[in-house]
């Protein structure tokens, strides 16, 4: 069930129905898709094994947790290293994996190779993580910066 043509239409009301509340009892979620509870057991089992479900987390409000500023990063590496035996994609790419700042990283194409998400409590804890960190990195040659004012949407839900 790698692809997409797997799922039929039970499997993505059952799919949008745990994207909503991932803590849904079987028995409602086999009334919200109109199943018995053992078939959905079933559904539920196979989507988990296959992947398409890849987990279940509690989602947090970063705000109530100390967590105030969030901010998305442009990070443009150096090309060839003379350094380093490694990539310097290689050497980001770990680095960015020890980073709790650092809560989605994507590469990109265009200018940037990376943009980052970083949430940290506050304008020093992020130029602490700028200046100690991220620009300290010997494969990073510029950043730029771009501080969230207000979260318009905010959801982990995939379009099904």
């Amino acid at each position: 069930m790698s692809d997409a043509s797997t799922l039929d239409a039970i499997d993505r009301r059952i799919l949008r129905a745990l994207q909503t509340d991932g803590r849904m009892t079987y028995d409602l979620l086999a009334a919200a898709v109109n199943l018995s509870p053992s078939a959905v057991l079933r559904r539920v089992k196979r989507l988990e094994e296959t992947g398409v479900i890849a987990a279940y987390v509690a989602l947090l409000a970063p705000e109530r947790v100390g967590l105030g500023l969030t901010a998305y990063l442009n990070v443009r590496l150096e090309k060839t290293s003379a350094v380093h035996k490694r990539n310097p994609m290689d050497l980001f790419r770990a680095s960015v994996q020890t980073w709790p700042e650092v809560v989605e990283c994507a590469a990109l194409t265009g200018d940037m190779d990376y943009l980052l998400r970083v949430v940290v409590e506050d304008m020093a804890h992020y130029s602490r993580f700028v200046m100690d960190t991220l620009l300290a990195h010997p494969s990073v040659q510029d950043c730029k910066t771009s501080f969230v004012l207000d979260r318009v949407k905010n959801t982990t839900a995939l379009p099904l």
